[in-house]
């Protein structure tokens, strides 16, 4: 079995191992993440770039410098940030985010873990008390919530991910 080995900082190796908990332990955790994110990546997915990156001038009218200003900024981000974004998303690069964006995801992503967590406690104490022959209460109208809130929080990831490859694609 293959090594995999990296260094984060103190501050997030401490969340990562306190999640992993729940999850049967930080290389468990780390071996499902890895393959949800192989299972969950497209085929034509192209390869992170290689190298320094190397500098381009572009030459635009004080018109179209500021529309250029205006677009970036609606969109939370500089012009040259908005532009090298327009540029890797037209090459074919992963998912290009404003810092809105970034934010919207981070939020469901605590909201998916909070979920994950209560789940992982209800199954934990469901089969602690399977284990010790004890009849297991489950309230169905507690599972239909979680689904319903499981639902809406993918509904709106789908809702970012869809508006982000519609704006960089030019359908918005």
């Amino acid at each position: 079995m293959a090594l995999i080995s990296l260094r984060i900082p103190d501050d997030l190796a401490a969340r990562f191992s306190a999640m992993a908990l729940s999850e049967g332990g930080k290389s468990a955790l780390l071996r499902r993440l890895i393959g949800e994110v192989l299972e969950a990546r497209p085929s034509t997915s192209v390869p992170l770039p290689i190298g320094k990156p190397q500098k381009i001038t572009l030459r635009l009218r004080d018109s179209e410098m500021r529309q250029l200003a205006d677009i970036a900024h609606r969109r939370g981000m500089t012009r040259t940030g908005w532009i090298v974004a327009l540029v890797r998303a037209r090459l074919g690069a992963p998912i290009q985010s404003s810092p809105g964006e970034r934010e919207a995801l981070r939020a469901i992503m605590r909201e998916l873990n909070r979920i994950g967590a209560n789940i992982n406690q209800i199954a934990r104490a469901a089969n602690g008390g399977a284990m010790h022959g004890a009849a297991v209460d489950v309230d169905l109208s507690d599972i239909r919530e979680v689904k319903a809130v499981v639902e809406k929080t993918l509904a709106e990831l789908r809702r970012i991910f869809d508006d982000n490859a519609s704006y960089w694609e030019g359908r918005r």
